[in-house]
């Protein structure tokens, strides 16, 4: 099954047969002080060096979120999608917990975006859904619901199901969808990265769909965090993992998923691994 996600001038065909997708995240002002005060002046240069970067790295989407707090949020959407769009054609990600937010991005943005995201929650689905379907978007959703985040396995499938049936009721096919079973810490819960895999797992088995997830999740309260999260990248792609929403300028990161493909055939006579090496160590060419 192949998500398509497109700017003006450029397409991206997500599915379990290609190569990992990797979603550039590093356009967050959350915990980024430097990215929010300069998003609140209204200065677009340093978010337009974000997105050249990723892009530069590897990111084939780009994830746009500038939710900060006091800001008129709708407008810096505006801002934020026009000025990643004069400095790279890759397809964007609409990323915010306001819907109007998303309507006001969707009507701006040209080609078929990305919206994170929905979930189960009832007003969620009333609220989001429709602006999919109208727009003519595909959509992240999210594996919770009113009661909060299920530990396990069997809600979070029965989330899914629910999420799709409802999309298919407005006309959103399930190649449309992406769904986010959810990481969470291993520290607070031991099981909490083996019920990830496995759902990753049953989703991909029950629906095929595409799937994305938050590898940092896994590895918060621990030390050496980034080999935790490239272990767990590395098994989530074998479970179905298709587009981690990531930093794809940390090379540990790149390297895995890269290799991922290599070792599950999606790499014909490793050249993109070859390659990605070669730019990352051009002294040793």
């Amino acid at each position: 099954m192949q998500t398509v996600i497109k700017s003006a001038s450029q397409e991206v065909v997500i599915g379990p047969g290609e190569p990992v997708v990797m979603i550039g995240e590093r356009i967050n002002p959350t915990g980024r002080k430097k990215l929010a005060a300069a998003l609140e002046a209204g200065d677009m240069s340093l978010l337009q060096q974000e997105a050249k970067s990723q892009v530069a790295a590897g990111a084939q989407v780009l994830d746009v979120n500038v939710g900060i707090s006091g800001a008129d949020e709708k407008a810096l959407m505006l801002q934020a999608l026009q000025a990643v769009s004069e400095v790279t054609e890759a397809p964007l990600c609409i990323d915010s917990a306001k819907p109007e937010v998303l309507a006001a991005g969707l009507e701006a943005y040209e080609g078929k975006a990305l919206v994170n995201s929905v979930n189960g929650e009832e007003a969620k689905l009333k609220e989001i859904l429709p602006l999919v379907a109208q727009h003519k978007a595909a959509v992240v959703a999210l594996t919770m619901d009113d009661s909060g985040i299920p530990t396990d396995v069997p809600t979070r499938l029965a989330i899914a199901d629910k999420i799709i049936n409802e999309a298919a009721k407005l006309g959103i096919a399930p190649q449309d969808i992406v769904i986010d079973p959810l990481a969470m810490s291993v520290a607070a819960d031991d099981q909490a990265g083996l019920a990830a895999l496995q759902a990753l797992q049953q989703v991909r088995d029950t629906f095929g769909v595409n799937q994305t997830i938050g590898a940092s999740n896994v590895s918060f309260g621990l030390p050496d965090r980034s080999f935790i999260n490239c272990v767990f990248l590395a098994m989530a792609v074998m479970s179905g993992l298709t587009c981690p929403i990531t930093d794809p300028t940390v090379w540990p990161i790149k390297e895995t998923l890269v290799l991922s493909d290599l070792m599950l055939g999606k790499d014909e006579f490793a050249m993109n691994f070859i390659t990605a090496y070669r730019e990352q160590y051009p002294e040793e060419d």
